[in-house]
């Protein structure tokens, strides 16, 4: 049986192909070294990032292997700096070595509590753009109408669960159709694996997102191949074009904000917006009134089979 995400031995694997993962995509002249001679390894050799860094050869390579119990956070800063990483990889470096540490007790299962109704209260009165409320493993847990319009094939798909939430994870590798929909397929199921691979680091005892990652590994030949790069985003914001099946192409923006609640559930507030003046607007505007005149609902609503 494969280690599991949140395993001490799991843990060390995700350090070392982290590590290895940003060494290799770094050449030598980015950093100011020789080129010369035949390098049989891509990117930098593990003793240029100890040089780098400011650490010996046989530190690094431990550090490598994936051995982050007792290094400082001077020592992590080093190694941030020297590999290159952005603010996202290196709080997902630095979370990393928090879950290698000895927990005094055993951790707590992280709970799924419900959206306040207050919460529910402000998507509600957003009626010009569509907004929703995601966990951190993908699923959107709350919505206004005009998202579920925006994203009817997401809410209509079979990859929905018992409570007709959508998954992004889910809808981007397991549903043909979400090729369709978005008009940048591969960014946006880069970014979805990468946002996975992020919250994988921050809760590394989540049952359910083990279970989660362990489905998306086994079906979907593109997300292996994704969550092996490791890469991580947590800050999620930008452009997003959509072929929407009843009002055509939308291009429209997006920013997500913190929202947290209680038990350290990891939630984010994501806005949708066209810019003013544009089709786009006009169209996001047409789909609007068009989910104004549908029955109102709190929550999506299973499907009917």
């Amino acid at each position: 049986m494969a280690p599991r995400p949140g395993d001490q031995a799991d843990n060390r694997t995700d350090i070392r192909d982290f590590l290895a993962t940003r060494r290799a995509r770094i050449t030598p002249a980015q950093v100011g070294l020789p080129t010369s001679g035949r390098r049989r390894v891509p990117g930098l050799r593990r003793e240029e990032v100890a040089v780098l860094a400011g650490v010996s050869t046989e530190w690094y390579t431990r550090l490598e292997k994936g051995h982050i119990i007792g290094v400082s956070d001077n020592v992590l800063e080093a190694v941030a700096h020297a590999l290159r990483l952005d603010e996202d990889e290196r709080t997902h470096l630095f979370a990393l070595a928090r879950a290698a540490r000895p927990a005094r007790r055993a951790p707590s299962r992280r709970k799924d509590v419900e959206i306040p109704p207050s919460v529910q209260w402000m998507l509600d009165s957003m009626t010009a753009s569509a907004a929703f409320v995601r966990s951190g493993r993908g699923d959107i847990v709350a919505s206004n109408a005009l998202c579920r319009a925006l994203y009817a094939p997401m809410f209509d798909s079979d990859t929905t669960d018992e409570r007709g939430r959508p998954s992004f994870p889910r809808y981007f590798f397991l549903d043909p159709g979400s090729r369709h929909l978005f008009v940048d397929w591969d960014d946006g199921a880069h970014i979805t694996a990468a946002l996975l691979r992020a919250e994988a680091g921050r809760e590394p005892h989540d049952r359910a997102l083990r279970t989660l990652v362990g489905e998306l590994s086994t079906l979907s030949a593109g997300f292996r191949t994704m969550w092996a790069r490791h890469d991580v985003r947590i800050r999620h914001e930008g452009a997003k074009r959509l072929r929407h099946p009843e009002v055509g192409r939308l291009e429209l923006t997006y920013r997500t904000l913190n929202l947290p609640v209680p038990d350290r559930s990891v939630r984010d507030l994501t806005i949708y917006t066209a810019e003013p003046g544009t089709a786009s607007e006009d169209r996001l505007r047409l789909l609007a009134s068009w989910a104004a005149t549908e029955p109102a609902a709190t929550e999506p609503h299973r499907r009917s089979h």
